[in-house]
């Protein structure tokens, strides 16, 4: 590893370092080897360590309950909710329509950029939160989809 020159009280000393695990030094002086111990000192590093809690999106308003209900149970109310703040420029669709899965419900204008709100699942449109011109927030129900 490493190679040094000592004097000591007048006498040369060759010193080479061979090996270290953990606090053992093997060192090699003059050409005889010797195990070394060697106080080492553990610094705690000054860096703090980040924890990050977890996040939960502001759109769930119950982070804890299944999003989807099992392909055999009966399917209920289904919120349609803001994906973003933004002004609703039009509603396609009235109470009572039937809709599918795909189908525009409305226009949201967001961050100066139209977006469609589509159906995410199939029903009848049981009421309209909002309408054309209004502001709405991320997370806010829109539109109510029943079976």
């Amino acid at each position: 590893m490493k190679k040094f020159k000592f004097t000591i009280q007048g006498n040369k000393y060759d010193v080479h370092i061979v090996n270290i695990e953990e606090n053992i030094a093997e060192v090699e002086v003059n050409g005889a080897t010797y195990k070394v111990e060697v106080d080492k000192v553990i610094a705690q590093s000054k860096t703090p360590k980040l924890v990050r809690s977890v996040a939960v999106p502001s759109t769930d308003t119950t982070p804890s309950q299944q999003k989807t209900s099992a392909p055999g149970a009966p399917k209920g109310v289904g919120y349609v909710k803001s994906p973003l703040p933004g002004v609703i420029l039009e509603v396609n669709v009235r109470e009572g329509d039937t809709v599918k899965v795909g189908t525009k419900l409305l226009m949201l204008e967001a961050m100066k950029m139209e977006n469609n709100i589509n159906a995410d699942k199939d029903g009848v449109i049981k009421s309209i939160k909002v309408k054309t011109g209004d502001s709405v927030l991320e997370g806010d129900v829109l539109i109510e989809i029943g079976a």
